[in-house]
């Protein structure tokens, strides 16, 4: 098979890949999830078999584990949470009030700046008219969420089939692997494991160290709320936790949104200012101590290339796309560094007089 004919090969394979994802998307969502559950967890059952115990038990135990920490977690906070959301949307037009009556000395400031007064009156009207409508469309969208057929499926499959989907996944490991390795192409196969490997260390280090990263955040920005007295402060910082895996993106809607109910029910400048302190204090924690102790630089991901990937792959395949957004931007990364770098020792890249060099892997 000539070089044109495996490129062919392997676009069309690829867009078979693409179409699959396309079609299937709505059903992906519990075998994405114990795909992603069970690559967190294979260390855990590597260790345990190192040990002495057999794959099938270590993988029962660690499977069992995770799932059990993670109902018990869920039967804790999401009562509390949902009950905090509702009466979050049912106060919105209150808090809107709040906002805007504080707000009237602002406005009245740039009715002088403005000719006639007619702009602030507008934007006045605007705001009267349209606040009340968007607290009427979010109760109707949270309705139509919690109590949706879809939605209802979605969970049901997150607890019955992504736990059997994890538990075979994570028991046939090192199986599935070796079976995949053995169909690589012999003449290129020490490339393909070694740019698989950089992969794997880039996915490791940033899905690993970004999950305990934003699960610190999100206790602490919980915590450091409800301490200051912030409404709903428990589910504002949780939630902000959650959104920090999109770099910079989660904690400015976080801090926006805290900062907004603090306007609204504080009348005093100092609660206020210790609402952002929490968060001032939560980006400092993450960027000094968290990010680079648990993540470090070793991912080779840009924060810009992480957000696109992720808007992507919303825009294209939904909540799936998010999940596979990152692990697809890891693999085109070290695809695009591996290439970058044989180009560069490369006749096209040197000139056709010219030796070439050893391929070098060009850093992002």
């Amino acid at each position: 098979m000539t070089v044109r004919q495996q490129v062919i090969s392997w676009g069309v394979v690829f867009a078979l890949f693409i179409l699959i994802l396309a079609v299937l998307r709505d059903i992906l969502f519990p075998f994405v999830a114990g795909f992603a559950i069970a690559y967190f967890l294979d260390p855990a059952c590597d260790r345990m078999e190192r040990a002495g115990i057999s794959r099938t038990w270590s993988t029962s135990l660690v499977t069992a584990a995770f799932f059990i920490v993670f109902i018990i977690i869920l039967s804790f906070l999401v009562p509390l949470l949902y009950a905090q959301l509702i009466q979050f949307l049912e106060n919105l037009p209150r808090y809107a009030s709040a906002i805007e009556a504080k707000a009237a000395p602002l406005v009245e400031l740039i009715r002088g700046y403005m000719s006639g007064g007619a702009g602030s009156e507008q934007v006045k009207n605007f705001l009267e008219a349209n606040l009340g409508d968007v607290a009427r469309f979010a109760v109707r969208f949270l309705a139509r969420f919690v109590g949706g057929i879809e939605v209802t499926f979605t969970l049901l499959s997150l607890f019955v089939i992504t736990p059997i989907v994890a538990f075979y996944l994570l028991r046939d490991w090192d199986r599935i692997v070796s079976k995949i390795d053995g169909w690589l192409p012999r003449a290129h196969v020490d490339v393909i494991r070694e740019q698989v490997l950089l992969v794997d260390e880039t996915l490791a280090g940033f899905l690993r160290g970004q999950f305990t990263v934003c699960m610190m955040l999100g206790l602490f920005y919980g915590i450091g709320l409800s301490l200051v007295g912030l409404d709903f402060g428990l589910v504002v910082g949780l939630a902000t936790g959650l959104v920090s895996f999109v770099p910079y993106f989660g904690m400015l809607i976080g801090f926006v949104v805290g900062m907004g109910l603090a306007i609204a029910q504080f009348d005093s400048i100092v609660p206020i200012l210790m609402v952002a302190g929490v968060f001032g204090i939560g980006q400092f924690i993450e960027g000094n101590f968290l990010t680079p102790k648990l993540v470090g630089d070793r991912v080779n991901l840009h924060a810009v290339w992480i957000i696109f990937a992720l808007l992507a792959g919303a825009t294209l395949f939904g909540f799936v796309g998010v999940m596979l957004a990152v692990p697809v931007a890891a693999v085109i990364g070290v695809l695009v560094r591996f290439t970058v770098g044989r180009y560069l020792t490369s006749k096209l890249y040197l000139g056709p007089d010219e030796p070439p060099a050893e391929p070098r892997i060009e850093e992002p």
